[in-house]
């Protein structure tokens, strides 16, 4: 068998199923053997490989030596921090420690006949929006292909456990800007999709985005399967450039003709979200800026009532006043959603259980 080139430390989940094939062909071993290997890592979501008889002398030969001294591969999975179930049972967040220290968010929702988790792609966020918690604590570093993989196990898992239906739908609206780290998060999903192991549709993923538009250009190039949310809460640049900072960067102009670009490019309707802001964005006025924004486009509208954070004053929208909102839009001919906040018992806004553990860590360091 040819011998194991060191490398960085690489977990065996950053691995697709081609890269894992080449792998094994490098070292002298049949591209069949991946087949085994795979379904124990993504279908039977094993954390420990020794001993299986699925596998043959020379993959568990291999696996000994990659995963020895040399170190050319590990298989690290998240340490759990914290896992909090919401009073009503329908939302559940896990806070995992990645092997270097950071932690990130991984919220798992319930809803009618379904089950959604809500993934992190980023240790903290660079995008700066001021109402968010992630966004308030800032940029640390992008996650791996197999630490986003690794919350789709841990997520399932859980379930398992738990004798619940594994999950339908995932969101990447945790931690961090996913077009930020655009290819890590394109490998980590052609992991979760593929039929022989996860197996999640592609149709049931949604990528959102603070609006980085060069990622949801390429996104549209590459026609890849996803669907996509783009996030606005202002329809004017005033408006939004004091709400999310990286419309400085990427101006609302910009913004709406890469949205266009999509759209023409891949015919597939763009979920807008839009965080209702009580008497800062909620208010038929705005509602009506936001439809002629979306003036020819196959959209639909996300309202969000805000979440609070420490580091924000504004407050969630009324149902009234949401409502009202939602009558405009639905005037104007588009689809709109008015978001059940979910899960405020258990910090479940992205980032709000991080920056709660690391306060009372800095309260209990300072004695």
């Amino acid at each position: 068998m040819a011998s194991i080139e060191p490398v960085a430390e690489r977990s065996l989940l950053d691995l697709t199923f081609a890269s894992l094939e080449g792998v094994l062909v490098a070292a002298g071993l049949p591209a069949v053997h991946a087949r085994a290997l795979w379904r124990a890592l993504h279908h039977d979501l094993a954390e420990n490989l020794s001993g299986r008889a699925d596998f043959v002398p020379p993959l568990r030969r291999w696996l000994h030596e990659a995963m020895g001294p040399a170190k050319a591969y590990e298989l690290a999975f998240p340490t759990p921090v914290a896992d909090i179930a919401s009073a009503d049972g329908l939302t559940r967040k896990f806070l995992l420690r990645l092997a270097d220290g950071q932690t990130v968010e991984t919220v798992l929702m319930a809803y009618d006949g379904r089950h959604t988790a809500c993934l992190s792609t980023q240790a903290g966020c660079a995008m700066g929006c001021v109402f968010c918690a992630t966004g308030q604590m800032g940029f640390v570093r992008h996650l791996t292909p197999g630490e986003i993989v690794a919350q789709v196990r841990h997520v399932q898992l859980a379930q398992r456990v738990a004798g619940k239906p594994g999950l339908r739908n995932l969101v990447l609206m945790g931690m961090g800007e996913p077009l930020h780290n655009y290819d890590s998060v394109m490998t980590a999903l052609e992991i979760i999709t593929d039929r022989r192991g996860l197996n999640l549709g592609p149709s049931k993923i949604t990528i959102s985005t603070v609006g980085v538009v060069p990622g949801i250009l390429r996104l549209a190039a590459e026609n890849q399967p996803y669907q996509l949310a783009v996030s606005l809460h202002g329809a004017t640049e005033e408006e939004r450039s004091a709400l999310v900072p990286a419309s400085r960067r990427w101006p609302l102009a910009e913004l709406m003709a890469a949205c266009r670009t999509y759209f023409a490019q891949t015919g597939r309707r763009i979920f807008f979200e839009w965080t209702l802001i009580a008497g800062v964005n909620d208010s038929v006025g705005h509602a009506a800026r936001l439809a002629d924004l979306l003036a020819g486009l196959d959209a639909h509208v996300n309202l969000i009532p805000l979440n609070p954070t420490g580091g924000f004053s504004g407050g969630p929208t009324q149902q009234a006043a949401a409502k009202a909102f939602q009558a405009v839009l639905k005037q104007a001919g588009f689809p709109s959603t008015i978001r059940q906040r979910r899960g405020i018992d258990v910090a479940a806004g992205c980032g709000q259980l991080r920056a709660e553990k690391s306060r009372r860590s800095a309260v209990t360091a300072r004695g």
